[in-house]
């Protein structure tokens, strides 16, 4: 029966571990390349350290890039437009190069945030 009840204690301590911690924020290593929107919005509300705006500004270098990839990938389906169906897909063609010219302003706006998360970072080191 001690055997048994041993087992129940560490039953129960272990389902405290993985209900309570969560809800305390302690073990939660989100890193900023998988950050949704909400996360995003809770760290600049939180931001105070340097680390903090750091973190911030690396979110958005990591966003930035995802963008890029997403216009170069615009760019070539537009160019296989262009190859293998010019008259009939100009449409399509222009279209993907709009899209690609988008996400590279895109790009940009997000490498300027990051800019600004970093000075914040200098800021509040100083």
């Amino acid at each position: 029966m001690n055997h048994l009840s041993r087992k129940g204690h560490r039953l129960i301590w272990l389902l405290a571990v993985v209900l309570i911690l969560p809800a305390l924020g302690v073990g939660q290593t989100k890193t900023p390349e998988s950050w949704t929107t909400k996360d995003l919005k809770q760290a600049i509300s939180n931001a105070k350290t340097p680390q903090d705006h750091l973190r911030i500004a690396y979110y958005y270098t990591v966003h930035a890039g995802r963008l890029d990839a997403e216009a170069k990938d615009h760019l070539e389906v537009g160019q296989a437009y262009h190859e293998h169906a010019p008259r009939r897909a100009a449409a399509a063609e222009a279209y993907c190069r709009a899209l690609a010219s988008q996400y590279s302003e895109m790009a940009q706006k997000e490498r300027e945030l990051a800019e600004i998360h970093e000075d914040m970072a200098k800021q509040a080191s100083q």
